[in-house]
């Protein structure tokens, strides 16, 4: 599982997937979203701008990412 960092208080899913690049652009990561292929919590996720915030996992082409605070 890897770790991603924020300095905020949340990042939004779409900007998390170009964050993390595991998107390269945010349209893919809009149309990963609405496609129903990331999971927020074990839970499949297709709110775009849905908040992510630390402690939050979040799972997507085999990727599993823990959202921490930096």
């Amino acid at each position: 599982m890897e770790k991603i960092e924020i300095s905020t208080e949340f990042i939004k899913l779409d900007s998390l997937l170009k964050f993390a690049a595991l998107t390269g652009t945010g349209g893919e990561a809009k149309y990963c979203i609405a496609e129903g292929m990331v999971s927020v919590n074990g839970e499949v996720c297709t709110q775009r701008g849905k908040k992510i915030f630390p402690g939050d996992r979040v799972s997507f082409a085999g990727n599993e990412l823990e959202i921490v605070k930096a």
